[in-house]
C-alpha cells in the first residue's frame, strides 16, 4: 500500500477517534493513541513493520516542536514565585522514584526474573541500578495536549511543566552514574572521574547549543521585523530540526536543546513571542495527531506479556514515588496544598527520553548482560504509562480546578 495513503489513513482514524474521546469527556489523546494501535503491524498487521521505522523522522521533528513549547511555558516571572518549591518538587519527585524502584527491585527482581549474573540480592544491584535511574524522567507531551485541549491554567499545570523540564536532567544524570557504577561492579573496577562528570557536560553543552538557537532565533526575528506568520513558524521549525540534528551529532541530549531553546525564546522579551500562540493554534494539532498516533504504532504488547511482572512492579514503585516525592519536595517548598496533591499525578506519562536512555545500554560492553532485560522493561512500561498518562494528567488538572473547558 502506499505510504501516503497509509499516513492519511492513520491520521483519518485518529482524528475519528480524537474527536469521539473528546465528546465522551476524555483526553483527546487517548483516541489518537488507539488508533495507533488499531494499525499497530503487532497487533492487526495491516500496516508493514518497515513503515513504522520510516516513520521516525516525523516523530522526532513533532517532539521537537513538542520540548520546544513545553520549554516556552518557562517563563521567569512565573518561575520566580515558585521556583524554589518547583525545584524541590522536582528534586523530590525524580529522586524517590528511582529509590523505590531501586529499593524494591533490590528485594523483589531476584524472585521475578532470571538475573545473568545469578541469584541473590547482590546479583540484582544493577538492574535495580539501572531501572532506578530510568524511572526519573517524565513526557511531558501527554500532559501538554491535555492543558491545551482543556485550556487549563494554574499552578499546577506551571508546575508539571516545569517540574517536568528539571526531571530530564536529573533523569540524565541519574543514568549516567548508575551506569558508571553498573559497569564499574560488572567490570570489577573503579568508577572513574570521567564517567562521573561525563552527563553534567553533556547537560551543559545541551543547554548551551539550545540557549544559542533561543537567541538566533530571537535576533532573526528582529532582523526580519514584521514578517508573516507562516515564516515565523518556518524559521522555529528549522531551527528546532537542526538543533535536534546538531544535539545527536554531539550526542547531546536533543530534547534538552529544543527545550532550552524555548526557555530562551521565551524569557528574551517582555510579552510572550507570537511563535507560541501561532504553534498552539496552528501547528500543534497536527504535531499531537502524528506523535500520539504513531506512538501507538510503536508500542510492543508481546514485550509487555513477557515481562509484566517486572513491568507492573516498575510502574507501581515509579508511581508511588512520584506522588509521594511531588508532595514531600512541594511541602519543603512551601508550595500551595494544591500543588502538593496533585502535581505527582500529571508526571505519571513516560516515554520518549527515557526509551533513548534505556537503548545505550546496548552500546556499553559491560552492560550487555543487562541491556535486553532494561530495553523490554522500559518499552514494556512505556505502553502502560502512554495509555494512562493523559487519564492521570486530566484528573489532575480537574481535581485542582484547572479546567475550564468540556
Amino acid at each position: 500500500m502506499d505510504p501516503l495513503l497509509l499516513v492519511g489513513l492513520v491520521l483519518a482514524l485518529g482524528l475519528v477517534l480524537g474527536e469521539l474521546a473528546s465528546r465522551l469527556g476524555f483526553p483527546r489523546v487517548a483516541g489518537y493513541i488507539i488508533a495507533g494501535v488499531i494499525f499497530n503491524p503487532r497487533v492487526t498487521g495491516i500496516v508493514p513493520p518497515g513503515f513504522v521505522e520510516g516513520t521516525a523522522p516525523m516523530v522526532t521533528a513533532a517532539l521537537a516542536v513538542i520540548t520546544f513549547e513545553v520549554g516556552g511555558t518557562l517563563a521567569f516571572g512565573p518561575l520566580k514565585e515558585l521556583g524554589r518549591s518547583i525545584v524541590l518538587l522536582a528534586l523530590g519527585e525524580a529522586e524517590l522514584a528511582a529509590l523505590a524502584i531501586f529499593a524494591g527491585g533490590f528485594l523483589v527482581l531476584p524472585f521475578l526474573v532470571h538475573l545473568p549474573l545469578g541469584g541473590g540480592f547482590l546479583a540484582a544491584i544493577p538492574l535495580a541500578l539501572l531501572l532506578g535511574a530510568l524511572g526519573s524522567p517524565t513526557d511531558p507531551s501527554a500532559t501538554l495536549a491535555v492543558i491545551h485541549q482543556y485550556r487549563a491554567k494554574g499552578m499546577v499545570s506551571f508546575s508539571i511543566m516545569g517540574a517536568a523540564a528539571f526531571d530530564d536532567a536529573l533523569g540524565i544524570i541519574n543514568f549516567s552514574l548508575a551506569t558508571a557504577i553498573t559497569g564499574a561492579m560488572l567490570a570489577h573496577r573503579e568508577a572513574s572521574v570521567f564517567s562521573v562528570a561525563e552527563p553534567f557536560l553533556i547537560i551543559l553543552g545541551s543547554a548551551a547549543l539550545g540557549v544559542g538557537l533561543g537567541f538566533l532565533y530571537h535576533w532573526a526575528v528582529r532582523g526580519l521585523r514584521r514578517t508573516q506568520d507562516g515564516i515565523l513558524i518556518a524559521l522555529a521549525v528549522t531551527l528546532l530540526l537542526l538543533g535536534y540534528g546538531l544535539g545527536s551529532l554531539l550526542s547531546f541530549d536533543q530534547l534538552l536543546v529544543t527545550m532550552g531553546m524555548g526557555i530562551t525564546v521565551v524569557n528574551l522579551r517582555r510579552r510572550r513571542p507570537r511563535i507560541f500562540q501561532l504553534l498552539e493554534r496552528h501547528v500543534e494539532p497536527l504535531v499531537f495527531l502524528l506523535f500520539f498516533t504513531l506512538s501507538g504504532m510503536y508500542l510492543d504488547f508481546s514485550v509487555l506479556a513477557r515481562y509484566l511482572p517486572v513491568v507492573l512492579l516498575f510502574v507501581l514503585l515509579r508511581t508511588v514515588g512520584k506522588l509521594g516525592g511531588a508532595y514531600v519536595g512541594a511541602t519543603l517548598g512551601r508550595a500551595p496544598p494544591v500543588v502538593r496533591r496533585y502535581t505527582g499525578w500529571g508526571l505519571i506519562p513516560q516515554g520518549g527520553i527515557v526509551i533513548g536512555l534505556a537503548l545505550t545500554a546496548k552500546g556499553i560492553p559491560e552492560l550487555s548482560p543487562l541491556a535486553d532485560i532494561l530495553v523490554n522493561v522500559i518499552i514494556g512500561a512505556t505502553v502502560i504509562h502512554e495509555l494512562v498518562g493523559p487519564f492521570a494528567a486530566k484528573f489532575a488538572l480537574q481535581r485542582a480546578g484547572e479546567i475550564t473547558a468540556p
